[in-house]
This record gives C-alpha cells, sequence and structure tokens, in this order.
C-alpha cells in the first residue's frame, strides 16, 4: 500500500501537507456523507491508515527505509493506530469513529472495526461502524540469527507447536535486533470465530567469535607486535563472507587507532547501502622476551625508544 499516493502528497510533504491532504479525503469519503458507498468506505480506511503512518515521525522513517511490505511486517494494525490523532481530527468536523476511537488501542479503534454502515434504516445512518468478530491473540517469538543471515537475509522453517504448524519465514538483510516480524494470521485462535492473531517474530543477532556489531557497522580487533605498529606492515583481515583482505597498517600507527574498510560492514537495511567494517589496532606488549629480544630492546630503550 503506497500511503504517499493514497494521501495525494509527495514523499518530501511536511506533516501540515499531510494533515491537509487527510483532512480533505476524510471530509470527502466519512460514512456519515457516503453511507452504503462501498469504495468510498474503502478510500476512507485507506486513508485514515495513510495518515496513522505518515504523521508520526517513527513510524514514517520505518515505512521510508523498509517500504510497504517491510512495514507490515514490522507493524500489527494496533500499532499503525496507536498514538494516532484521528479521533481528534474527525472532531473537529462533528464526525466519530462511532464505537469509541481510543489512543492507545483496544476495543473499538480502528484496527477493530470496520467501515460500513448499519442497516439502511434512516434512523441508523451514519451511527458509526459495526465491530467484527474479536480478532485472536498476537503472539511473541523470539528468533536469533548470525550476522552472517544479517549481511545477506535468509529464510527459516519454523515449527508452531501452538497450530501444530510449519511456517516459512523471510528474514530481509539488514534486520536489526529487537525489530520484529509479523507473520499474519500464525498467532492464537479467536475466541468468537474471527480471524486468528498474528505472530510476532522478535529478533535477536547473536554474538560473533571475529566481529562486534554498531548498526551497520562492524568492529574487528587487530593485534599486531610493537615493530609492526612502528615500521608499518600488512595483515589479513576476514570479512563475514569468509573471505581475507590485505590491510596496509601505517608506520606510526597507535593502539586504539582505527582503520576504516568502506561497504565491508552490514547492509543498512533491506535495500540501504551497506555499512564499514572498522579495524581497531591493539599493540601487543609480550610477556616473555628471549635473551635476544632482551638484549635488542636494551640497545633501542638507549636510544629512546
Amino acid at each position: 500500500m503506497d500511503y504517499y499516493k493514497i494521501l495525494g502528497v509527495d514523499k518530501t510533504a511536511d506533516s501540515a501537507a499531510i494533515k491537509k491532504a487527510y483532512r480533505k479525503l476524510a471530509m470527502k469519503y466519512h460514512p456519515d456523507k457516503t453511507a452504503g458507498d462501498k469504495a468510498a468506505e474503502e478510500k476512507f480506511k485507506q486513508a485514515n491508515e495513510a495518515y496513522a503512518v505518515l504523521s508520526d515521525p517513527e513510524k514514517r522513517k520505518e515505512y521510508d527505509t523498509y517500504g510497504s511490505s517491510g512495514f507490515s511486517q514490522r507493524y500489527s494494525q494496533e500499532d499503525i493506530f496507536r498514538g494516532s490523532d484521528l479521533g481528534s481530527i474527525l472532531r473537529e468536523f462533528g464526525m466519530n469513529f462511532g464505537g469509541g476511537f481510543s489512543q492507545s488501542g483496544g476495543a473499538g479503534s480502528p484496527f477493530e472495526s470496520f467501515f460500513s454502515q448499519s442497516s439502511g434504516q434512516g434512523h441508523d445512518r451514519g451511527r458509526g461502524f459495526q465491530q467484527q468478530a474479536a480478532k485472536g491473540q498476537d503472539m511473541i517469538m523470539e528468533l536469533w540469527v548470525t550476522l552472517e543471515e544479517v549481511a545477506s537475509g535468509t529464510e527459516r522453517t519454523l515449527s508452531l507447536a501452538h497450530l501444530n504448524d510449519r511456517v516459512s519465514v523471510k528474514i530481509p538483510p539488514g534486520i536489526e535486533s529487537g525489530k520484529k516480524l509479523r507473520v499474519t494470521g500464525k498467532g492464537g485462535p479467536s475466541p468468537m470465530g474471527g480471524p486468528a492473531g498474528d505472530l510476532f517474530l522478535k529478533i535477536n543477532v547473536q554474538p560473533h567469535a571475529l566481529f562486534k556489531q554498531d548498526g551497520a557497522t562492524l568492529i574487528h580487533e587487530k593485534q599486531i607486535p610493537f615493530s609492526q605498529a612502528a615500521l608499518g606492515t600488512k595483515v589479513a583481515i576476514p570479512t563475514l563472507e569468509g573471505k581475507e583482505l590485505t590491510v596496509k597498517i601505517p608506520a606510526g600507527t597507535q593502539s586504539g587507532g582505527r582503520l576504516r574498510l568502506k561497504d565491508k560492514g552490514l547492509p543498512q537495511g533491506p535495500k540501504g547501502p551497506r555499512g564499514d567494517l572498522m579495524v581497531k589496532i591493539h599493540i601487543e606488549v609480550p610477556k616473555e622476551l628471549s635473551a635476544e629480544q632482551e638484549e635488542l630492546l636494551k640497545e633501542l630503550q638507549k636510544t629512546g625508544l
């Protein structure tokens, strides 16, 4: 669903333009004005959802980053409408959601109602939205992924004990710990014959033996002897793809110094560019020295090193 197209605004539109566009559509397609018109009813539903997302800076950022399909995996209908000011805008026009609009979700909120008029009798016209049979309970399951899977994306087949079923789930590249993927209709069953709830997979990224993660940036720590740090050298650095890159360490590199390998980190979202691989240098101090090494170091010490 293209929210910008629904509201008729550009992707660069500011909050005032988005609100103005929504007001215009709400006035035009509200069921109080279009009783019995199913096409208008659908347009009103779409306008509400589009405004609820684009009027919220965080939701809009997620939508712009992951696109429609990626966004819908991360946000349930309840998440979309939570915190929305749809009710206050419609009240300005003397309109309402009929069943009782709740900013924090719950019974009577837009994601639990459908926008249809009641029976055709005149006294029922414009009464509001009839409530659907209650949806089943949403469920949350933790899913651990590797950094390699974050880099390339993957597909997992999961066994769902509560449904005695299996489901395949695509994990997009660049997924972050704490993000949730939605699997529609794989949550708890409805107690009243309504739609099943959704299953949300909370992503956890496993620790890696060679890399630490900082957003889309990977950090690899490399130890080198003092002589190599002082004189400069070349070292082999691993990548997530299992390859090795030869990297030049400049003479005079200090302990804690960093080298940046561009585009060798993690993707910034499913379609975003890759981050960088940072090589953090540590200078080794030997715990034991051979007799020859000790004599050489004593001679260097005399020179001020």
